[in-house]
C-alpha cells in the first residue's frame, strides 16, 4: 500500500509541502559555508552575496508568471517539475569547482524552487478545507523553519568535516522522497483553463531582473540606470496587467487592503529580517573566529522558535483576525533588530543569543497569520495568483535584503576579500544594515494594522 493510501490525500498533501520547504528553505539559507566558499573559490565579499542573492533572483523572476501557469497546467504536475529541476541543480553544485560554475547551479535551483514555492502553497489550500488551512500552513511554515533552523547545524557540521559541497548532498535524498511522494498522487489540481499572458510574463520577468540586479549594484552609474529601467518596466507590467483579459497577475487584487497590506507586510518583512543571519554569521565567524560547526549549532536559535510558534500561530490564526498577531510579531522582530545595532567587537555572545530568541519569536507569530491572511483574502480563481505573490514578495525582498547588504558593503567596504585588515568596516557595515532594518520593521508593524479595516474575506 503506498504512502498516499496510507495517510490519506490531505495528510499527504501536507507531508508533501512540508518536505520540498524544507529543502528549500535549507538551500536558501547556506549562509554558514560563504566563508568557505569564499575562501576555496577565491571570492570577494561581494561576489560570495551573489551565491545567495543569484538563487533568489531566479525565484523572484518566475514567481509571478508561474501563478498561472501552475493553476492551468496543474499543481501536482508542476511541483514534480520544480522538484526535478532542483534536484538537478543540487547535482550540479556537488560538483562545482568553480563559482561560475557553483553561481550557475544556484540559478538552476531557483527555478526548480520557484515552482515548488508556487504549486505548494497553491496545493494547501486546494486540499485543505477553509476551517483547518491556518493550521495547515502553519505546518508548512514550520517546515520552512525545520530548513532554516537545520541548515546552519547540519550544514555547519558536514562541512567541518567534509567540505562545503556536502551542504548540498545531504538534501539529494530529501528531493528524491518529495518526487516519489509527488507522484504517488493521484489527484490533480487545475483552477484556470484561459490564456497565458506571455508579454506580460516576459515584461516583469526583465523588470524584476533588472531592478533588482540594478538594486544591488546602484553604487554604480550603470546600477542606477538598470534601476530605472526596471522600475520603468514594472509599471508597464502593471499597466498591461490591467488591460489584458487574462492577466498573468490579477493587478486588481491590491484594491483589497487586507490581500495589499499584508503582500506588502511580507515584503518589508523579509527585506528587513533576511539580511540578519548573515550579519550573524559573518561575526561569528569572523569576528568571533568560530568555526562553522559552532556557528551552526548557535545559529539553530531563531529558526527553532519559529518552527516552535509557527503551527501555534497558524491555529490561532483560525480563530482571531491573523493580522494582529502579524503585527505583534513583528513588534518582537523590531526590539531583536534594535539590539543588534549596537553590535562590536566586544559584544557578549548572550547578548546576541537574546536578540536571536526574539527574532525567532516574533517571526513565529508574523509569518503564518499573514500568509493566512493573503491566503484566504483572494476568491477560490486566484489562489494560484495569490500564493505566487506570496511567493514574489518573501523572495524579492529576501533578494533585496542581501542586496541592500552588498550595496552596503560596496560602500564602506569596496570590492574585497574579508580579511582581518577591514574586519572594523565589516562590523561598520552590519550596524548600518541593523538600523535600516529596524526602521523597515516598524513600517512592517504599520502595514499589519491596514488591513485589520477591511471586510473583505473569502472562503477558498
Amino acid at each position: 500500500m503506498g504512502i498516499v493510501n496510507r495517510l490519506g490525500l490531505e495528510k499527504s498533501v501536507i507531508l508533501l509541502a512540508a518536505v520540498v520547504s524544507f529543502v528549500t528553505a535549507f538551500l536558501a539559507n547556506i549562509s554558514v559555508a560563504l566563508p568557505l566558499i569564499a575562501r576555496e573559490l577565491s571570492m570577494s565579499n561581494i561576489v560570495q552575496n551573489w551565491v545567495a542573492t543569484i538563487f533568489l533572483l531566479a525565484i523572484a523572476a518566475l514567481s509571478i508568471p508561474l501563478g498561472k501557469y501552475t493553476s492551468k497546467y496543474g499543481l501536482k504536475k508542476s511541483l514534480f517539475i520544480g522538484i526535478i529541476v532542483t534536484m538537478i541543480g543540487v547535482i550540479i553544485s556537488c560538483f562545482s569547482f568553480s563559482s561560475e560554475l557553483l553561481l550557475f547551479s544556484r540559478v538552476v535551483q531557483g527555478i526548480g524552487t520557484a515552482f515548488i514555492n508556487v504549486a505548494s502553497m497553491a496545493l494547501i489550500v486546494s486540499a485543505v478545507p477553509p476551517e483547518t488551512r491556518g493550521q495547515a500552513l502553519g505546518l508548512n511554515i514550520a517546515g520552512v523553519y525545520i530548513g532554516l533552523s537545520s541548515a546552519p547545524v547540519i550544514g555547519g557540521i558536514v562541512i567541518y568535516y567534509l567540505g562545503w559541497q556536502s551542504i548540498f548532498y545531504c538534501m539529494l535524498p530529501f528531493l528524491v522522497f518529495a518526487a516519489y511522494l509527488c507522484h504517488s498522487l493521484k489527484d490533480e489540481w487545475t483552477m484556470y483553463d484561459g490564456t497565458i499572458d506571455k508579454l506580460g510574463s516576459i515584461v516583469y520577468m526583465l523588470g524584476i531582473l533588472l531592478f533588482v540586479y540594478g538594486f544591488t549594484v546602484i553604487n554604480t552609474g550603470l546600477g542606477k540606470i538598470l534601476l530605472l529601467v526596471g522600475l520603468a518596466l514594472l509599471i508597464c507590467f502593471a499597466y498591461i496587467e490591467l488591460r489584458v483579459n487574462n492577466p498573468v497577475f490579477e493587478v486588481r487584487l491590491f484594491k483589497n487592503a487586507r490581500f495589499s497590506s499584508s503582500n506588502l507586510a511580507s515584503l518589508i518583512s523579509y527585506l528587513a529580517t533576511f539580511v540578519i543571519t548573515y550579519i550573524v554569521t559573518y561575526h561569528f565567524q569572523y569576528i568571533m573566529g568560530l568555526d562553522s560547526q559552532i556557528s551552526g549549532l548557535l545559529l539553530i536559535v531563531t529558526p527553532v522558535m519559529m518552527a516552535i510558534l509557527a503551527p501555534i500561530s497558524g491555529r490561532i490564526s483560525d480563530k482571531i483576525d491573523p493580522q494582529k498577531l502579524a503585527a505583534i510579531g513583528m513588534g518582537f522582530v523590531t526590539v531583536a533588530i534594535l539590539i543588534l545595532c549596537f553590535l562590536n567587537e566586544s559584544t557578549p555572545l548572550y547578548i546576541i543569543i537574546i536578540a536571536m530568541f526574539l527574532q525567532g519569536i516574533g517571526y513565529g507569530l508574523f509569518s503564518t497569520p499573514n500568509t493566512n491572511a493573503i491566503m484566504s483574502s483572494v476568491p477560490k480563481e486566484e489562489t494560484g495568483t495569490a500564493s505566487a505573490s506570496l511567493a514574489a514578495m518573501r523572495v524579492i525582498g529576501q533578494t533585496l535584503s542581501i542586496g541592500l547588504l552588498t550595496v552596503i558593503f560596496a560602500y564602506i567596504m569596496g570590492n574585497v576579500p574579508i580579511v582581518p585588515e577591514y574586519y572594523p568596516l565589516l562590523m561598520e557595515s552590519s550596524r548600518i544594515s541593523c538600523i535600516i532594518s529596524a526602521i523597515l520593521c516598524v513600517i512592517a508593524v504599520c502595514a499589519s494594522l491596514v488591513g485589520l479595516r477591511s471586510d473583505v474575506e473569502y472562503e477558498t
